[in-house]
C-alpha cells in the first residue's frame, strides 16, 4: 500500500482501485493502534481514530 503521508503519529495510505468494501475514493489511516478508512469527503467509513 503507498504511503502519501506521515505526519505526528499518523500514517495515510492509499490503495489503487480498491472498491471491494468501500465504493468511494477514500483514504486508510494509521494511528497507533487505531486503523480506519476515511473517504476523502471526510466520512469515516470504516475502523476508528481518536478525538484529538
Amino acid at each position: 500500500m503507498p504511503e502519501i503521508s506521515r505526519f505526528m503519529g499518523m500514517v495515510i495510505k492509499m490503495l489503487f482501485l480498491d472498491n471491494d468494501q468501500h465504493h468511494k475514493p477514500h483514504v486508510h489511516v494509521i494511528y497507533g493502534d487505531f486503523k480506519a478508512s476515511v473517504g476523502i469527503d471526510g466520512e469515516m467509513l470504516a475502523g476508528s481514530l481518536p478525538a484529538k
